[in-house]
């Protein structure tokens, strides 16, 4: 079974300003994206899991038209807070990679 970081032609995160996180997931093609898209893997419930957020707050997103998913959730640590060990929110993404998908 492919992984994420197999299959998709990015995926990263980015601080949607520094009290939000943003996770974007894009393929390269349509094909792929439906192929992903009917598994039902990629959806609110993984990211709530992933992250340990309730699932009530993440916003997700499907983007057929640019092969892409976007969610965006609530930093633990505000962005440059004591604590905060990724500033940009870029390296964020990394739980994503490993997530199986049944294609």
């Amino acid at each position: 079974m492919p992984k994420l970081k197999d299959i998709a032609k990015a995926c990263k995160s980015k601080n949607a300003g520094p009290f939000e996180l943003t996770l974007d997931i894009m393929f390269d093609d349509a094909a792929t994206f439906d192929k992903v898209r009917k598994t039902g893997v990629i959806s609110p419930q993984l990211i709530a899991d992933l992250y340990r957020v309730p699932v009530e707050s993440v916003v997700f997103t499907e983007f057929p038209p640019a092969h892409a998913y976007k969610a965006t959730i609530e930093r633990r640590i505000a962005s440059g807070a004591v604590g905060d060990t990724d500033v940009y929110g870029a390296q964020q993404h990394a739980p994503l990679l490993d997530v199986e998908i049944p294609i």
